[in-house]
């Protein structure tokens, strides 16, 4: 998941997995949660495995989730930081 416009050619991204996650910050991610696009299947945003990359890197975009999950990433991510 693209979290921000890092500057220059990079991006900061959270990663995004099917396998099932219990480690309490992780959101689930449904087709319901899509705006737009979709996943092959129910997956989980992983706001504790942040990274950088140059924005090259991005193959393809699955689609744009709706705000209220985008709101949910950045508050679990605030928590995190925050503790």
């Amino acid at each position: 998941m693209v979290l921000a416009d890092a500057g220059g050619n990079a991006i900061l991204l959270c990663q995004i997995t099917s396998q099932s996650i219990r480690d309490g910050h992780a959101v689930k991610l449904d087709m319901a949660d899509f705006q737009s696009g979709s996943l092959a299947k129910p997956s989980f945003i992983r706001p504790n495995r942040i990274f950088s990359a140059d924005e090259q890197i991005v193959v393809y975009r699955a689609g744009h989730v709706h705000r209220a999950t985008i709101d949910e990433v950045i508050a679990n991510l605030i928590r995190l930081l925050k503790a």
